[in-house]
């Protein structure tokens, strides 16, 4: 694991991962990476490791604990001594996943980010692109672009750091949270009114002594900029880039081949059903769409569909989305759904468009 210190040369880019994916780091801190106390030189793999860089435990989609885990005996908060991944990770695209396989090219990598920021702004309530409790599904399986090392997720509440100025915020990575080093896009802003920007990320960081990686932003290989655009995108300087913008426009309109460009994987919807709620009639069986835990598609069709029931094998299906019911259609379903525990009050679906 390494920290800050004085000048050398970081080469980020190797050949294990596909340029066409890749990234050009284009600015870093000039300082001498040096190991921190208390690290091992290794990526640590599992929550067994002495390290204080500990994995924290999954959530599923029934429990409501914290996100985080709590400090260790030490006093450490988990992400102390790794690299971290600054941004909005809502839809962990190919843009989120290059910005961890950077972080872990340097250390034991993390996605760092804020909850709370649409009630702390006034934003309007909107569903995840990925459901909570999937999140450390996709994480995992960014692990074989990782050095075998799946990146942990460690929020921040947004109203404890709202007010901080692009200093205050850097020294709180550096001397709070104790990190060795950050990953961010070009793009990236921080600090009260996002009155930082990555160069300034860059010179703050070789001040308090971390490493610091800006890294050039993925790019949407499909640049159809006249349907997806926003005045949110005219704003910024993201224009062109895969965002969770694009992935949110591209489920509106139906495209589920370009949302799995822009994500790197099949969506995946999950629903928390109650088994009473679900009607079943021939091969079709139907949930209510206040069952969802994230974002579906728009409304329309979908041939090429697989459907998850609890931990059994997916299978294939046609799917109907309107605006208050998913429709599932395939002949295994009935004896899949008679197979269940009729027990259980909810039920755990999972509806992966391809």
């Amino acid at each position: 694991m390494l920290c800050g210190g004085s000048r050398a040369s970081v080469h980020l880019l190797d050949h294990r991962h596909p340029p066409t994916l890749g990234a050009k780091v284009l600015r870093q801190s000039s300082f001498v990476l040096r190991p921190c106390l208390a690290k091992s030189q290794q990526p640590m793999k599992s929550s067994s490791s002495r390290s204080h860089c500990k994995t924290p435990a999954p959530l599923d989609c029934f429990s409501q604990g914290d996100v985080n885990p709590k400090l260790s005996a030490e006093g450490l908060f988990p992400v102390a001594g790794g690299i971290v991944a600054l941004g909005k990770f809502d839809a962990l695209h190919i843009g989120h996943r290059e910005l961890a396989i950077q972080a872990a090219r340097i250390g034991t990598p993390y996605l760092l980010s804020f909850v709370g920021m649409a009630e702390v702004l006034g934003w309007k309530p909107r569903a995840p692109i990925v459901a909570k409790c999937d999140r450390k599904r996709v994480l995992s399986s960014w692990a074989s672009y990782c050095g075998n090392v799946a990146p942990a997720e460690f929020e921040i509440e947004f109203a404890s750091v709202r007010h901080l100025n692009p200093q205050q915020f850097v020294e709180k990575l550096s001397r709070e949270l104790r990190v060795c080093g950050v990953v961010a896009g070009e793009n990236y802003r921080f600090g009260y009114r996002a009155s930082g920007d990555a160069s300034e990320l860059v010179r703050l960081c070789k001040e308090y002594g971390i490493s610091a990686y800006i890294i050039n932003s993925v790019m949407d290989k499909n640049q159809v900029s006249g349907n997806t655009d926003t005045e949110e995108d005219s704003k910024s300087k993201e224009r062109g880039q895969v965002s969770s913008t694009r992935v949110r426009h591209a489920l509106a309109a139906g495209d589920v081949r370009y949302v799995t460009e822009l994500l790197g994987r099949p969506h995946r919807v999950i629903s928390r059903a109650r088994t009473q709620d679900i009607t079943s009639k021939g091969r079709r069986i139907s949930l209510k769409t206040s069952s969802l835990r994230n974002l579906p598609p728009g409304n329309g069709v979908y041939k090429a569909c697989s459907l998850i029931v609890g931990d059994k094998h997916p299978i294939s299906c046609k799917v109907v989305v309107d605006t208050s019911n998913i429709n599932i259609e395939t002949e295994d379903v009935e004896e899949r759904f008679h197979n269940s525990d009729g027990s259980q009050e909810y039920l755990l679906l999972g509806i992966e468009f391809d």
